[in-house]
């Protein structure tokens, strides 16, 4: 008998670690599907050139403003089950929990679609380079001598809060006058740094060898809008910026009314772009308190032409979403907000915010020929299922600007402060 109870622990301890085992494999047996992609409107990164990506294959680009090179796992360990409101979430075919989600009966938002000029105030003032004072001692740039970087934010100087570029020529005049330096603070991440600064006289003017700015101006598309809070989401990803490629950390920032003059078609290695006018000082219709990797958000403080879509909608959890038929809302001409069909291609559904849940296909002849896909400009224009908003578009693909990543509207939702699900977790054995 005790033989046999030995064997049998043997027997278990065996199948536990090949349990375990198999649990850690499974990752990295499912095969991965990539796609380049590229931030399809951001602000500040219109114009820049496709460059070439060692490594990649021949013939694939990735524009130079792209934030990352990502995959999507077809390996997700979770599957919906027929029928229900349940994910299940199992590895190998064991299930690990259960957890309930449905979408709050009483969260209906207004779909957007509307071209919207945005315009970014920073967070202090970003440093985007450095060049060259020609001072007594020859060619410097005193910045780079106080190992000040592209991609710092210069916080305050001798103890003053600094917010806008004009801000910093008054203090550098005056320290260089009393031949002094300056005590500057900067942000690197998430570290504060101080370090000594001194102005060099070049040309009868103090110079610090900073190239800096406080601001950035583009278009993108309005995605929805909660009409009792007045809470907005757009654009679906970050802005960043077009020469630190970091995203921008804003003090402030306004939202305004804008209209597509034009569109220059994408091609493959090309992405294509709206143009449109705007004027950051006029037509003003909203506040950006956000700007974060699922888009920019804030308030309304003025209505928005929505044109036949002025109904608010239900909206849809990621594990709802299907793959096939839908439509995206977008302007193609001056403001008229317009429906057009996609398809999604594949979608997985994600129990923790991504901001690349959804590949989508335009397949609307109407919009291939006036765009020829997905342009730069249009990215927050949201997508249609069913009759539920279920995402935005965020992504071009370079080498096929007819497709793209969505991001799932949940996460948009939650980070303009929507909370949109109810969660309760059991474990199932």
């Amino acid at each position: 008998m005790k033989w046999k109870l030995k064997q049998s622990n043997k027997i278990r301890i065996s199948v536990g670690v090949l349990l375990l085992i198999a649990l850690f494999a499974i990752p990295f047996l499912n095969p991965m599907q990539k796609y380049l992609s590229i931030p399809n409107d951001i602000v500040t990164f219109n114009n820049q050139s496709p460059i070439e990506v060692p490594g990649l294959g021949d013939n694939v680009q990735v524009s130079a403003s792209d934030d990352n090179i990502q995959a999507i796992d077809s390996s997700q360990f979770y599957a919906e089950e027929p029928g229900s409101s349940e994910l299940v979430y199992d590895v190998a075919g064991f299930p690990i929990k259960k957890v309930d989600l449905s979408v709050l009966d009483d969260i209906r938002v207004i779909p957007g679609g509307q071209s919207i000029g945005v315009n970014l105030h920073t967070q202090g003032v970003l440093v985007v380079g450095h060049h060259q004072v020609n001072g007594q001692n020859g060619n410097l740039s005193p910045g780079e001598e106080s190992d000040i970087k592209v991609g710092d934010v210069i916080l305050e100087i001798n103890g003053e809060s600094i917010n806008e570029m004009e801000e910093v020529k008054p203090i550098v005049e005056e320290a260089g006058k009393n031949s002094e330096s300056l005590d500057v603070t900067i942000k690197r991440a998430d570290e504060t740094i101080e370090t000594k600064l001194q102005p060099v006289l070049d040309d009868n003017e103090y110079k610090i060898g900073l190239y800096i700015r406080d601001s950035a101006a583009g278009i993108g598309t309005m995605t929805f809008h909660e009409p009792e809070s007045d809470k907005y989401g757009a654009l679906g990803h970050v802005i960043s910026d077009m020469d630190t490629k970091k995203p921008i950390e804003i003090h402030d920032g306004t939202i305004v009314e804008s209209s597509v003059s034009s569109i220059e078609k994408g091609n493959n290695g090309t992405p294509g772009e709206k143009q449109a006018r705007f004027s950051t000082e006029e037509n003003e219709i909203g506040t950006i308190t956000k700007n974060s990797p699922f888009g920019i958000f804030g308030e309304l403080n003025d209505s928005l032409n929505h044109g036949n879509y002025d109904e608010p909608m239900p909206v849809a959890l990621s594990h709802e979403v299907e793959e096939g038929p839908a439509k995206i809302l977008t302007v193609v001409e001056d403001e008229e907000v317009e429906e057009f069909e996609v398809e999604v291609v594949s979608s997985v559904p994600q129990k923790f915010p991504a901001t690349k849940g959804m590949v989508i296909q335009i397949t609307d002849p109407e919009l291939l020929d006036a765009t020829g896909g997905i342009v730069q400009g249009m990215s927050g224009s949201p997508i249609i299922q069913n009759g539920k908003i279920i995402g935005a578009v965020t992504h071009v693909f370079v080498n096929d600007p007819t497709s793209g990543y969505g991001v799932h509207i949940e996460w948009m939702l939650e980070e303009a402060g929507i909370n949109v699900s109810n969660e309760e977790e059991q474990k199932a054995g």
